[in-house]
């Protein structure tokens, strides 16, 4: 993915970029460490790893990246904004074993991402990228959530959110998430899918400067139903959520048979998909950008970002895993911070930026549409 208008932000000052180590027994730090051995990245930004400086010289060891150096911060008013920093989260004496599940590594994965949204709630840092968690040892009192997307919506306090996978080829969000398949006709609903559309509309056009969206709706059963003889989900609850969203103005089309749409590659005619289930969405997408390929959590007070892939245990510290996807969402955080402060900016005093003085705003405004259903 290279198709990002990059910059630091209009005021002069480097993005600040929060990045969770993930599981240190994972290619977690691989990843990032491969990343941030480019120093054309402190040119973008300030990155910030929330993690262990001792794993990171041992992660350092094992696998071949230049011998830069990592300025060690207890906070983030010391920063160096032309070096890569870390704030040691715990001071515990990690064990590493590369390539297993650990509860300490668990417990260290979760502190850094406490940590680090501490300092994004706090706006000590600009966005967050976080490495790949184990989501069995990661678990605990404290979080019982099935991954980073649902914890942060809690953390957020955002009860509608949608996990966006984003590529060069397409964008893709999914109504229902980590959930047994079996329960996904059951969770739909014409107010999620509604719920949804709203929040991939307005991130495409907040997020990623798209002025007018064009949605491509999948169906839920197979050929979407088929005129019914496969399912009626698509007549009762799918159809009717796009009617509504064509009223709101949201322009969302469908819905569409998956095989065919992806067969045909029919998502190049659309800004963006909206799937309904996990596999759905992410089966299609991972076979044309595993390497590449950045989950985004939109409709959330702030930006993160996340590669696309897990921990890789069976290639942990083998120096054989690939940056690419982890530095294309370190990328893509700064340019939706970029995109979204310009947003911002435009609509938060629109006479600013070209409007009439005379013009006048119809009072004759039609109703607010109803709220979706839950």
């Amino acid at each position: 993915m290279t198709r990002h208008t990059l910059r630091k932000s209009d005021s002069g000052k480097s993005v600040r970029v929060g990045i969770t180590h993930g599981d240190f027994n994972s290619i977690s730090y691989e990843v990032i460490l491969k990343t941030l051995a480019d120093s054309r990245i402190n040119e973008l930004c300030t990155p910030v790893i929330y993690g262990s400086s001792k794993i990171a010289s041992y992660h350092k060891k094992t696998i071949k990246v230049p011998d830069y150096m990592i300025n060690v911060v207890k906070r983030t008013d010391q920063l160096h904004t032309r070096k890569p920093n870390i704030i040691n989260v715990l001071n515990e004496e990690a064990r590493i074993e590369l390539g297993k599940s650990t509860p300490q590594a668990g417990t260290f994965a979760f502190a850094a991402l406490e940590r680090a949204i501490e300092d994004l709630r706090e706006q000590r840092i600009d966005v967050l990228v976080t490495g790949p968690i184990n989501k069995k040892n990661i678990q605990s009192k404290d979080f019982r959530f099935p991954g980073h997307t649902e914890y942060l919506a809690n953390s957020f306090d955002s009860k509608e959110y949608l996990m966006l996978m984003v590529c060069n080829q397409f964008k893709i969000g999914t109504v229902t998430g980590h959930i047994p398949l079996s329960e996904v006709p059951k969770a739909i609903s014409t107010g999620l899918i509604l719920s949804k559309l709203r929040i991939l509309n307005q991130s495409l056009i907040r997020d990623f400067g798209i002025r007018k969206p064009k949605i491509a709706v999948l169906g839920l059963n197979p050929h979407a139903g088929d005129s019914e003889l496969l399912g009626k989900e698509e007549t009762d609850v799918l159809i009717p959520a796009i009617r509504k969203a064509e009223q709101e103005g949201i322009l969302a089309i469908g819905p569409f048979a998956s095989d065919g749409f992806f067969g045909s590659a029919q998502y190049n005619h659309y800004d963006a998909i909206l799937a309904m289930y996990h596999d759905q969405g992410l089966i299609p997408f991972k076979a044309l950008a595993f390497e590449s390929g950045v989950n985004y959590t939109a409709g959330l007070p702030v930006i993160r970002t996340s590669p696309a892939h897990g921990t890789a245990y069976d290639i942990a510290g083998k120096d054989l895993a690939s940056e690419e996807s982890f530095r294309e969402a370190l990328y893509l955080a700064i340019d939706i911070f970029n995109k979204r402060t310009e947003y911002d900016e435009v609509n938060s005093n629109p006479l600013q930026f070209g409007l009439a003085p005379e013009t006048t705003v119809d009072e004759d405004l039609p109703d607010t549409p109803d709220e979706p259903e839950h």
